[in-house]
């Protein structure tokens, strides 16, 4: 007879041949009642709604969103697919969303059916699916991402309304953005004889420095015997021209996010020290705030060190082999692993000290601040060297967020832009405040992003002559909250008072 074990083990196999399958919303038929209700009972499965139920972990605390925000995409999907068969798509504005990298889990996802029922199904973590009753556009209008069907972009632009590009301008001037030529958007507007769209989308392409396209439009309109009145559609003027070379959805939304952050953050970041850096003075304040330093930021990303930890592993009286328990082991290794990355960062904060511009030092040695954070953990056997290579190349799901970081591939052109804009960035307070938030936004590695990220701050800080920041575990809920806001909702208000607060 199996023992509790081996029956697991059992339901565990029928959920990965499911998984397997691309099924993440799971139906009561789609499993025996036996190994639903032991997955149930395990912790392996949570029920979104009745008969409906997503993969979970044992190991998460009650009410844990991140399950739901990790396979909500998927669990949309393969709902929608059981419900409606391939009879549906997505609403133009968030087809858009998705088309421009924005994949945020919506409070309410819009979705468009011949058998939609004009009623909202409501989900988990307060969200839900309104699926109305709507004609599909047409087949070369539609097309699929990540095994969703979304409205293809040429064709979403043109059914967006008027307040889609005053409510969302960035995600919106991105879409427009990875339009290089006409063609497709002019074949759609001849079609439907959308003169007034033509108007707005020609005005629209001028307010972004696309003149090319916007002429194309009017004039081609035009000859078709159409009467064009061009007006933008948004309310104020880009501050830049998106240059045709740079279709890139990740990296314009990243270049306007940034200049619309800007004005807030000088609003309610104090200015410079006006008094002139004592360099050796300031490393040496360095070496008195490590303890505290380390014990709160590793406390913050749930590691449980104690002062006495910090000083051993400081002191070099710290042998990892003689740590048994693999809770203990763990919190050493980041301990120590913490401790080789602070040396690493106070190597930079010297050469920013020394007036060596701080986008182009963080762009040389935040590689070996990551790699020295995990080198402990290689020496241990727990991570294999490759995992040093850099940057991920895989999903990445933030704990409590509705925010899902870029895709791997968009990873490889963020960090360069990335740099870029601090490198250029003449304002030490707009630095210190988006060299963080960015930096986790785009969460380029599999781990340590908040580490390094609090380390990147300070380099930012350093660089304007501020003190190091220590960002308190007793306010780790208003500081996660306050990047939430940023990452979300794109307010960057609450992030720039709560570390100003800091200092």
């Amino acid at each position: 007879m199996a023992n509790p074990q081996e029956k697991l083990a059992g339901s565990l196999e029928v959920l990965n041949e499911l998984q397997d399958k691309n099924i993440y919303a799971i139906r009561s038929k789609n499993i025996t009642r036996t190994h639903r209700e032991r997955l149930l009972k395990n912790g392996f499965l949570q029920e979104v709604m009745k008969g409906w139920y997503i993969p979970s972990r044992p190991d998460v605390p009650t009410g844990e969103t991140t399950s739901w925000y990790a396979n909500y995409w998927g669990f949309c999907q393969s709902y929608l697919n059981e419900r409606l068969g391939k009879d549906w798509c997505l609403s133009p504005e968030q087809s858009i969303s998705l088309h421009t990298g924005n994949w945020v889990v919506p409070r309410q996802l819009l979705v468009r059916s011949p058998k939609g029922r004009n009623n909202p199904t409501s989900l988990l973590c307060g969200t839900s699916i309104f699926d109305a009753r709507l004609k599909l556009p047409d087949a070369q209008d539609r097309e699929e991402k990540q095994r969703l069907q979304i409205v293809c972009l040429p064709a979403a632009l043109i059914n967006s309304f008027q307040r889609q590009f005053t409510a969302q301008p960035v995600e919106m001037r991105a879409a427009l953005s990875m339009i290089t030529d006409a063609s497709d958007i002019l074949s759609r507007l001849l079609t439907g004889g959308h003169s007034k769209i033509a108007g707005r989308l020609a005005g629209a392409f001028r307010n972004i420095g696309r003149e090319q396209i916007a002429d194309d439009i009017v004039q081609t309109m035009t000859t078709a015997g159409y009467t064009i009145s061009e007006n933008d559609p948004f309310i104020e003027k880009t501050p830049f021209s998106f240059s045709i070379r740079e279709n890139s959805p990740y990296v314009n939304r990243l270049r306007m996010s940034w200049e619309a952050m800007r004005e807030p953050i000088l609003k309610h970041f104090p200015s410079p020290p006006e008094t002139e850096t004592d360099n050796k003075k300031y490393i040496q304040q360095l070496d008195d705030v490590y303890a505290t330093d380390a014990y709160h930021s590793l406390s913050i990303e749930g590691y449980r060190v104690s002062p006495e930890l910090i000083e051993r592993v400081r002191s070099g009286s710290w042998n990892p082999d003689s740590i048994k328990e693999d809770r203990e082991q763990r919190d050493a290794l980041a301990a120590r692993g913490y401790w080789q990355a602070f040396q690493a960062v106070k190597k930079s904060v010297e050469q920013v000290l020394d007036e060596a511009n701080s986008g182009d030092v963080l762009a040389k040695d935040h590689g070996n601040w990551y790699r020295e954070l995990f080198a402990p953990s290689v020496t241990a056997g727990i991570l294999q060297p490759a995992d040093l290579a850099g940057y991920r190349n895989h999903p990445v799901y933030i704990r409590r967020s509705q925010h899902v970081p870029p895709n791997y591939e968009a990873v490889r052109e963020l960090m360069p832009a990335f740099f870029e804009l601090l490198k250029n960035e003449t304002e030490p307070a707009v630095r210190v405040i988006l060299g963080h938030f960015i930096f986790v936004f785009i969460h380029p590695y599999t781990d340590g992003n908040g580490r390094i990220g609090r380390f990147v701050m300070n380099l930012m800080l350093a660089s304007g002559g501020y003190p190091w920041v220590v960002v308190p575990v007793e306010r780790r809920s208003e500081y996660m909250e306050a990047l939430k806001a940023a990452s979300v909702h794109q307010n960057i208000e609450p992030f720039t008072k709560f570390i100003a607060s800091l200092l």
